[in-house]
């Protein structure tokens, strides 16, 4: 089961808590600067409500906005047997469901919570880790599963739509009465222009900052869960050289693209790999053979392409 040290789990939490109370604020400041204080009570009110009614959007939905098919154990043996063992490791109440989606980009996420969860892998991912690095990608995803990450970030997704919108509709009132701010008729404090304009910039870097940071615990965790840093370190090198390649045939062949790594919603994988390695030290050897996954399905050919939800079909 997983079981974070006291102090490790003390300053992850806290460390959440202020970026979720930092983005709290934000919000709190431009809703009130557009709508008021009582109407900004009533807002939060029922965001806080919605929240607990729903914390999360609903699984069936996601999965079926990104066509994944659940996997039986009939259909990928050994990779229902991962799911269910790790599960059991993280002491989760509820074995999650395992999805497959036809997309030949290489990828994996979690939907759902504890009680109700599922992870979905991609044709693309399935033909590109062997079972080694499998199992450690399984188990980051069953971590953030088990730290209740997924509800964590759609808080703060929920709070950075609402002040994007905040924003929009702010800016847009202060167009309207430009006639009447350049007559003297009305008057704006100078704080409002700069909070409305700059409020989504900010809610979106506290909002990458706390994904970088359940990232790197996850990463944790995962080892915890399968004892083999290696495994998810050589996964996360073989992904980064797919999907960097990917991106490199449409826009820049043959060069790499440099990405700010402030704004990448994942840390880079460098250095997920660098404390990957420092981990590896007290890991102990793996237990899996690093040998191709046996899937019962016809390999996705076509390229990957956009969909609504993202690059997946």
């Amino acid at each position: 089961m997983l079981r974070p040290d006291f102090r490790h789990r003390l300053v992850n939490h806290i460390q959440s808590l202020l970026l979720i109370a930092g983005m709290a604020a934000i919000a709190w400041l431009c809703i009130s600067a557009v709508a008021g204080g009582m109407l900004t009570l009533l807002v939060v009110a029922g965001a806080i409500l919605g929240l607990l009614l729903a914390p999360g959007m609903p699984k069936r939905v996601l999965l079926s906005a990104y066509h994944a098919q659940r996997l039986r154990g009939a259909e990928f043996p050994e990779g229902a047997a991962l799911l269910a063992e790790l599960a059991q490791r993280a002491g989760l109440p509820q074995r999650p469901e395992l999805y497959y989606i036809p997309s030949s980009m290489p990828n994996a996420f979690a939907v759902g919570d504890p009680e109700d969860s599922a992870v979905c892998v991609t044709d693309g991912l399935l033909r590109l880790l062997d079972r080694r690095e499998f199992a450690g990608v399984l188990a980051h995803e069953v971590a953030h599963i088990a730290a209740r990450d997924l509800w964590i970030m759609a808080v703060a997704d929920v709070m950075s739509r609402v002040v994007s919108l905040a924003s929009w509709v702010g800016q847009l009132i202060l167009l309207l009465n430009v006639p009447l701010l350049l007559a003297g008729a009305a008057v704006v404090p100078w704080h409002v222009p700069l909070l409305l304009i700059f409020s989504p910039t900010l809610m979106s870097l506290l909002q990458l900052a706390l994904s970088r940071t359940r990232e790197f615990d996850a990463d944790r965790n995962a080892v915890r869960l399968t004892g083999d840093a290696g495994g998810l370190a050589s996964a996360l090198m073989k992904l980064e050289r797919r999907t960097g390649r990917f991106w490199e045939d449409i826009f820049l062949p043959g060069r790499r693209i440099p990405e700010p790594s402030l704004l990448r919603t994942h840390p880079p994988t460098e250095a997920r790999v660098a404390r990957l390695r420092d981990l590896a030290g007290a890991s102990t050897p793996p237990r899996r053979p690093a040998r191709p996954l046996d899937i019962h399905r016809p390999a996705v050919l076509r390229r990957p392409g956009y969909g609504r939800y993202g690059v997946y079909r």
